[in-house]
């Protein structure tokens, strides 16, 4: 019922939505002499926030046209290199660039696309061959196609990894670090030539019982059976995923928001006034923020809730635990591809410590393959995104990629 109360309420609002962004071009139209006027201005504002506060499920774009690199700019085209039902291996070609390292960047499947890396693989991109997973709404996602737990995402990893073939790189970004040294580990084993040379874990919850946040103790309060009963609720007919037991985007999104509402309140309220105060770079920050951030995906409920136990609550790899289809997941099998472990000094999700662990779960990784670091004055999305990530923390994981490669 949950989902259907929340798009009963997403129907009820659309009329309203849609005429405040009609009315927007209208009020500030020169050609009508409306466009100097203070009460216009302050009328468009206020439907400029109701438009930039309205939850969406569709991907928003890329938006990567080109790339500065090598002293000239880059054309950049997109494409789809391979397409599983949960999602798609995408790359990022640069125009008549000559060879460079692979890199699969592996994005969090958190309620949000992929398009939330955009700052990271556009950083990535200046001297790589870059790929990503692009996760798909679950809600656009047949019943037909089957479940999608913890076991399909590390299965999705190695696969595409095959697809891009051997010396490749891997680079996880949070919630996907779990799955992405699991891949490595079962690969390393195998002896698959699509073994990773390299693996970097970015601000991931490898270990949770180190430090843990508030995120980490909220798993822990209930038992995975409220997780299901309350937060799981099934797809409206009307979608290509109707019927599909999912964690809606939506329920994660008010869950983040409300960590930080006074924060979020008072940037829509500032969005506000720069718009009237036609201060145009000012708003165009935090709707460019805001229009990323509102735009929300389903997780499979099988994801969703075997990640909240196994990773937040039963600590299954630390503990020797995890196992993949049945095969216990050990991490010292990884000998030969270079570990890098990235932390955020102010980071409120993911503890400096919890992404360290995985150093020392890989014991027979020799010391000149292992590199860890800390970024100081940096909080969770100031690892993969920004100033310190462009210019602090990126050349760190470059220059360990083209020495592995």
């Amino acid at each position: 019922m949950m989902y259907h109360a929340y798009q009963a309420h997403a129907d009820v609002m659309w009329p309203l939505r849609t005429m405040a962004r009609a009315a927007v071009p209208m009020l500030l139209d020169d050609s009508l002499g409306l466009g100097g006027h203070p009460p216009h201005r302050q009328v468009a504002a206020a439907c400029e926030v109701m438009r930039l506060a309205e939850m969406t499920h569709r991907r928003p774009d890329w938006g990567i046209s080109s790339v500065r690199a090598q002293g000239r700019e880059w054309e950049i085209a997109e494409e789809e290199v391979f397409h599983a039902p949960f999602g798609t291996l995408r790359r990022f070609v640069k125009v008549g660039a000559p060879a460079q390292p692979r890199v699969l960047i592996v994005a969090p499947m958190s309620g949000h696309f992929a398009t939330l890396l955009r700052d990271t693989v556009r950083t990535a991109l200046q001297d790589h061959d870059v790929y990503i997973t692009d996760w798909l709404n679950a809600r656009d996602v047949p019943l037909s196609e089957g479940r999608f737990g913890l076991d399909e995402y590390i299965e999705h990893v190695m696969r595409f990894l095959e697809v891009i073939g051997p010396g490749a790189h891997l680079m996880a970004i949070c919630q996907p670090c779990v799955a992405a040294l699991a891949a490595t580990t079962l690969m390393s084993e195998d002896e698959n030539p699509a073994t990773p040379a390299s693996l970097t874990l970015m601000a991931g919850p490898i270990d949770c019982r180190v430090e843990p946040t508030a995120v980490n103790k909220l798993a822990t309060t209930k038992p995975i059976e409220w997780f299901e009963k309350n937060l799981i609720s099934r797809v409206p007919w009307r979608f290509p995923g109707g019927g599909r037991r999912v964690y809606p985007g939506f329920v994660q999104l008010t869950a983040f928001m409300s960590m930080n509402k006074e924060r979020h309140l008072n940037a829509f309220r500032d969005y506000y006034v720069a718009l009237v105060e036609q201060e145009h770079d000012k708003a165009e920050a935090t709707r460019t923020f805001y229009e990323e951030y509102m735009a929300v995906a389903d997780l499979p409920a099988e994801f969703y809730l075997e990640t909240v136990q196994r990773v937040f609550q039963t600590y299954d790899l630390p503990r020797g635990e995890l196992t993949f289809r049945g095969r216990r997941v050990d991490p010292s099998a990884i000998r030969r591809t270079a570990l890098v472990t990235i932390e955020g000094e102010r980071d409120d999700i993911c503890a400096v410590g919890q992404t360290l662990a995985a150093q020392d779960l890989c014991s027979r990784l020799r010391p000149y393959l292992r590199t860890h670091y800390v970024q100081p004055g940096v909080g969770h999305y100031g690892v993969f995104s920004g100033r310190r990530w462009q210019h602090q923390i990126y050349p760190l994981v470059r220059d360990v990629i083209h020495v592995s490669a």
